[in-house]
């Protein structure tokens, strides 16, 4: 017989154990069913309605020690009751339980699973194949009539894998030549004919099932497909018509460029939050992108042409957005650099502006040096922070030149006159401001200039008191000696003046620097440096040198006159001049007494300086040197007269003359 669909009450009755199916015929080949009768749970009512179901089965009802044997041929029933020693003339032994005498394993509960199982994959197969006949078809339908929108809300009501996973796992069952039996050590139990029979009826369940599972899976890929291409159609419409919309409106709002870095730095700060919403929009168009592309890589034909265009048009929107985004964050950098290198130069213009009104107060020529130095390489660097502010001012009209604005499909040009007039109003005004600190430094190089010559000329001032003061102190230590003879002294003399004359100049050179000093005073407006304390050096030096060289001239001049009235009488009193004038020889020889004892004098006399100061000239043994050399000169004038006078008076004259010089 072939298997039916169980109702719930039968399902409850078999396992209770009311009845029990082992698979065992009688000699007519009827299939044997038996049913215990000894139970209280099972009323009549019951037991006919399960009867009813199942047809044509050889009944065991076992009572007490009787059996009862109820063949069911179509509707009517053949009733046999027999002991259960005779049994087995209508049953073979081996069709038969244990419970009977016979060798038949059998497991009630085993039969009672594998039956529920088929009447439950029977039904769901049976409803889940309608359902997907219906969804199929519909599908199809849809696919014919373009306009017709497809059911994709119609699903079916249980999981196919699951059916088919039920239906596959019953078949195996099904087709096993064994079951339990082997595992229980028992005698094998082969399968029942009705199961036998049901495994054709699983087997074309299981293959229509496939067979519209297939077409499903088709109409879910193809579902799945249509609902993905209306998903990526939807979230490029998004993307596209934020970024047309609400982002170009956002970037055509922002062009300014500010009038300073704090300014700039507030618009770059705007332009990164919008930068940062822009930002999410991309992150859609990539994953958009890749699943774009994963489709097309699929290769359904009928879908390619939209696809791409629907790529295209989201990449164009995309790219235009973010070259934009770009250009204004490369305007805003460069506004950025603009405005702080003219803040910079700002600055350094005003450091400049400050050493140049500040009062200048060097402490001398090379501090002024130094200062200068510092002022050129100041302006220098303005010059060069000048330089580089019209380079990124002219990059930056260039970016911004080159500016278009996109809005709804349209390139707007962007007017950027006042931030170019900006720009050159602030080129312009550095440009002023460095001029008239160029200016102002010219100035200041100029008074520095002349500071460096006020200094110049004080030092050299200086420089000749100290020469002065050299030169008179080489007067008063070397220049000691008044000469062997009239010649050498004459010599003395000579050399004396141009002394003179190199000190002479020397003081006229410190003058000189001192006037100039004075006119530089009074160019540079500042008092008067030198002349409190140089100028009065200077004279005050000038006049010790003028009495000292005049103190040296004369004493020249006395030690020529000696040397020559010494030497005269020498001369007269050589023995080749023969007999002199007694009248001349007396004026010659008062002539060397006079001079010699007032040389000798002058020698011991200081130089007494203007203010009362005194200094004598070399050291005490120079001058005893140079007055033991008159001494002797002066002998020897005396000898050589008495050696050639003749007569007595003259001989006792000349020595009394001469007696005081002994």
């Amino acid at each position: 017989m072939s298997w039916h669909v169980v109702p719930i009450d039968f399902v409850i009755i078999l396992f209770s154990g009311c009845f029990t199916f082992t698979g065992g015929k009688d000699r007519r080949s009827g299939l044997i069913l038996t049913i215990p009768l000894c139970t209280e749970q099972t009323s009549m009512e019951e037991l006919s309605s399960t009867l009813d179901y199942l047809l044509a089965y050889t009944i065991l009802l076992k009572k007490y020690h009787l059996i009862l044997i109820s063949s069911h041929f179509l509707l009517g029933f053949e009733v046999i009751l027999v002991s259960a020693n005779k049994l087995t003339r209508y049953i073979e032994p081996c069709q038969l339980t244990d419970e009977f005498g016979g060798s038949l394993v059998y497991d009630h509960i085993d039969w009672v699973n594998k039956r529920l199982v088929f009447e439950k994959f029977t039904k769901e197969s049976t409803s889940l194949l309608d359902e997907l006949v219906v969804i199929n078809d519909s599908e199809k339908s849809s696919q014919l009539d373009k306009e017709r929108p497809p059911d994709c809300n119609f699903l079916p009501s249980l999981d196919p894998e699951t059916v088919l996973q039920t239906g596959h796992e019953l078949l195996s069952e099904l087709q096993q030549r064994r079951f339990n039996g082997a595992e229980g050590g028992g005698v094998a139990w082969s399968p029942m004919d009705d199961e036998l029979l049901a495994q054709p009826q699983v087997m074309k369940l299981l293959d229509s099932l496939r067979e519209q599972y297939t077409k499903y899976q088709e109409v879910c890929r193809q579902r799945s497909k249509r609902s993905q291409l209306e998903d990526i159609q939807t979230k490029v419409m998004q993307v596209v018509n934020w970024l047309e919309g609400p982002g170009t409106e956002q970037l055509r709002t922002q062009w300014g460029i500010g009038d300073s870095i704090r300014a700039s730095q507030a618009l770059q700060q705007k332009h990164e939050e919008i930068e940062s919403q822009h930002s999410e929009w991309f992150a859609v168009y990539v994953e958009l992108n890749q699943q774009i592309a994963a489709l097309l890589s699929a290769g359904d034909e009928e879908d390619l042409v939209e696809l791409k265009g629907l790529q295209q048009q989201l990449s164009d929107v995309c790219y235009r957005q973010a070259s934009q985004l770009e250009s204004r964050q490369n305007v805003l950098q460069s506004a950025h650099e603009f405005h702080g290198t003219a803040q910079d130069l700002s600055q350094q213009l005003d450091g400049l502006l400050g050493m140049l009104c500040a009062d200048v107060a060097p402490a001398d020529g090379a501090a002024i040096q130094q200062t200068l130095k510092h002022l050129e390489e100041k302006l220098k660097s303005v010059e060069g922070a000048l330089v580089g502010l019209r380079e990124k001012g002219q990059v930056l009209m260039d970016q911004m030149s080159n500016q278009t604005s996109w809005s709804y499909g349209k390139d707007v040009p962007i007017d950027n006159k006042d931030n170019v007039d900006h720009i050159q109003g602030v080129m312009e005004d550095m440009q002023l401001r460095k001029q008239r600190c160029e200016d102002m430094v010219d100035v200041r190089r100029l008074k520095m200039l002349q500071m460096v010559q006020l200094f110049k000329c004080e030092e050299d001032a200086s420089q000749a008191v100290e020469w002065l003061g050299e030169l008179l102190d080489a007067l008063l230590k070397t220049h000691i000696r008044l000469g062997d003879d009239s010649q050498e002294t004459k010599v003395l003399l000579e050399k004396h003046k141009k002394f003179v004359d190199v000190a002479q100049s020397t003081y006229d050179y410190g003058r000189q620097l001192l006037q100039a000093t004075v006119v530089l005073c009074q160019s540079l407006r500042c008092s008067t440096r030198s002349s409190g304390d140089t100028l009065p050096r200077l004279n005050r030096v000038w006049k010790q040198f003028t009495v000292t060289t005049e103190e040296r001239v004369h004493r020249l001049e006395m030690a020529c006159s000696f040397h020559t009235a010494a030497e005269k009488v020498l001369v007269q009193a050589s023995p080749d001049q023969g007999d002199l004038p007694v009248e001349v020889e007396q004026e010659t020889y008062e002539e060397v007494e006079t001079v010699g004892k007032a040389l000798l004098d002058r020698l011991t006399v200081p130089v007494i300086f203007p203010d009362g100061s005194e200094q004598y000239f070399g050291s005490p043994g120079d001058m005893a040197s140079s007055a033991e050399h008159i001494r002797d000169k002066m002998k020897n004038a005396n000898g050589a007269l008495i050696t050639a006078c003749l007569v007595p008076d003259q001989f006792v004259l000349s020595c009394h003359i001469l007696s005081p010089l002994a």
